[in-house]
């Protein structure tokens, strides 16, 4: 379409038109509308974090056991014995996993240096294991978990 010299001479060519500016119509939508479509670039350049979720809560109970296996007790034994886990009482060495930090002692490896282990908790398996060796464990608590 031909622009006539009567219409060049009232106004812009671009903008919003004659009539658009007296309301609230062809605002591309009012607040944060279209952020996903024609103000994409506002948006990325604004607040790019404004799409997505930003954390979350989790509503399962932490674990808060710390457990260790007779592999790696053996391999850190040099360990516990530099920083003073490891004490010696009549010819026996007492290895203290509570005060190291640990909750549980799992049976997986294998552990032969003869031994009196304190922990708060300890595997029927690896109680069975240990004692057959002729070390004992010494759990806080009586009724010892089950794998």
């Amino acid at each position: 379409m031909v622009r006539t010299k009567t219409k060049k001479q009232r106004g812009g060519h671009y903008g919003r038109g004659m009539k658009a500016g007296r309301g609230k119509g062809k605002r591309g939508g009012s607040g944060m509308s279209g952020l996903g479509k024609h103000r994409s670039v506002w948006m990325l350049k604004y607040d790019r974090n404004h799409f997505g979720t930003h954390g979350f809560k989790s509503h399962k109970m932490s674990n808060l056991e710390i457990p260790i296996t007779l592999r790696e007790l053996t391999e850190s034994l040099e360990v516990f014995r530099n920083k003073g886990y490891v004490t010696e009482s009549d010819g026996i060495m007492v290895i203290d996993l509570k005060s190291a930090g640990y909750t549980k002692l799992l049976s997986s490896g294998e552990f032969k240096v003869k031994s009196r282990i304190i922990v708060p908790k300890a595997t029927e398996r690896c109680i069975n294991k240990l004692s057959t060796m002729g070390i004992s464990v010494e759990s806080d608590d009586e009724g010892n978990t089950a794998e």
